[in-house]
């Protein structure tokens, strides 16, 4: 993963100012904000750079929001800035700096409570105070990365909150964006199209986009899990190459692009750019289990090479991945059961899933009563169903989650994790002969979801 990007919100050239004062803001970026930004270990990428033309609103909206850290200069007090500022508070709880030429006009009162960093402006309109600010604008860029830090948003815990679970963010995404509803559709005749024809038809889609870095991101995100629906691994790697770089380097792309890389068969790009997520962005029950994933296809390629000390090793990260990710959001059944999965393939069980169950059915059921669940909550209680030996639920939850089916790997991975228990259990000479049933539901239906059947 590459740097991260901050966001800078000036205006260009030397401005008026009041008492008569000019400005010169591209001295300010160049001399104090530039440089304070490659000393927090970030890559500046200011609001008018690379855009041509008056019309640049949604690039600009895209670039502030999509941007994981901030500087706004508040000097000049335009209200196009205080708009922008409006909508970057509402989206990110914390990692926006404010700046202001001390001196020069007060700032407006909903702003003045706010922390914002004074510098102030010599005779000849640079910063006359350069170093000093250059040193404390580095620290508020490195205080706003650390996660856990003091939120700096005076309005984000009062938005509702998006997704309320991190995994969500890739299978609702479709529905939270709006665009031209002619591509929309294009794109969902191309997935229908399956493993076969759906890659092609998708590129044609991609080029007639043209340039990436200035369509909607909404289209782009959009065309990426497109992609991953027809398994076109490859191509969601590349896409990534072509996006805008504040798009590419978002937590959901950054995300998607690891599931890619591992599927692609390149795991350890997989794991640094997963790692990098975390470090960059905190800890996730989406990154953790897509990191758990990465391990356990690391588990089972060592299991089937018979090299039992690496599979042993690798098996143990990722229960300790799958767990972390449920540790971080206990809402989200998805990571817990994988951990509960694997701890069942270690000989002798370990005991920590027993404890872990409970917890994961309350959590599934949680999410199913709240009326919005996906396949995957089904999904989970077939596998907690295999786990727990109770046919009847396992048969009424493999229903529910034939019926809730969206693309063709879905299931195939459910299937993954029946077999892995299976397998397990059939060395320990312990068999569940109805459980055979439910694989072959599940394949089955993954077969007629790629055939465009669903």
């Amino acid at each position: 993963m590459t740097a991260s990007l901050c966001f800078v919100l000036i205006p260009s050239g030397r401005k008026p100012a009041a008492g008569g004062h000019v400005i010169d803001f591209d001295a300010l970026y160049r001399e104090v904000i530039q440089p304070a930004i490659a000393a927090a270990g970030l890559e500046p990428l200011r609001a008018d750079e690379g855009m041509a033309g008056a019309l640049m609103h949604r690039p600009t909206f895209e670039r502030l929001l999509l941007c994981e850290t901030a500087v706004v200069d508040l000097t000049s007090a335009n209200a196009n800035v205080f708009y922008e500022l409006g909508l970057r508070h509402a989206l990110r709880a914390r990692s926006t700096t404010l700046i202001y030429a001390k001196g020069l006009g007060q700032l407006p009162f909903d702003v003045r409570p706010l922390r914002a960093l004074a510098y102030r402006i010599g005779r000849d309109g640079t910063v006359g105070d350069a170093a000093d600010t250059l040193a404390a604008l580095t620290g508020r860029l490195l205080e706003g990365r650390e996660r856990g830090g003091a939120a700096d948003s005076p309005i984000y815990d009062l938005v509702e909150k998006f997704p309320d679970i991190q995994r969500l963010k890739t299978d609702v995404f479709r529905d939270r964006v709006h665009y031209c509803e002619a591509l929309k559709s294009r794109l969902a005749r191309a997935r229908k199209l399956g493993k076969q024809a759906g890659p092609e038809a998708l590129r044609k889609v991609e080029a007639a986009l043209g340039n990436l870095g200035d369509a909607d991101a909404g289209v782009v995100v959009d065309l990426m899990l497109s992609y991953r629906a027809v398994e076109a691994w490859t191509d969601m790697i590349a896409l990534v190459d072509r996006m805008s770089a504040p798009l590419a380097a978002s937590v959901l792309v950054q995300e998607q692009l690891g599931f890619a890389l591992n599927r692609a068969g390149h795991s350890d790009l997989a794991e640094k750019t997963l790692v990098d997520v975390l470090a960059h962005s905190g800890p996730s029950s989406e990154t953790y289990g897509l990191l758990g994933r990465v391990y356990k296809d690391r588990y089972q390629a060592a299991l089937k090479a018979g090299n039992l000390p690496l599979a042993h090793t690798e098996l143990d990260k990722a229960i300790d991945a799958y767990l972390r990710g449920f540790n971080t959001d206990i809402r989200d059944a998805f990571p817990g059961i994988n951990a509960a999965t694997l701890m069942e393939l270690r000989d002798p069980p370990d005991e920590r899933r027993l404890a872990l169950l409970p917890v994961i059915t309350y959590a599934v059921r949680m999410r199913i009563d709240t009326g919005q669940p996906d396949y995957w909550d089904f999904a989970t209680l077939v596998e907690l169903g295999i786990l727990g030996r109770d046919r009847d639920r396992t048969m009424s939850s493999l229903r529910s989650a034939l019926a809730s089916v969206r693309e063709s790997w879905e299931p195939r991975s459910t299937l993954n994790n029946l077999r892995l228990i299976r397998e397990a259990r059939a060395r320990r000479g312990d068999t569940l002969e109805w459980a055979a049933q439910v694989e072959i539901a599940l394949e089955d239906r993954g077969q007629e979801v790629e055939a465009g059947k669903a």
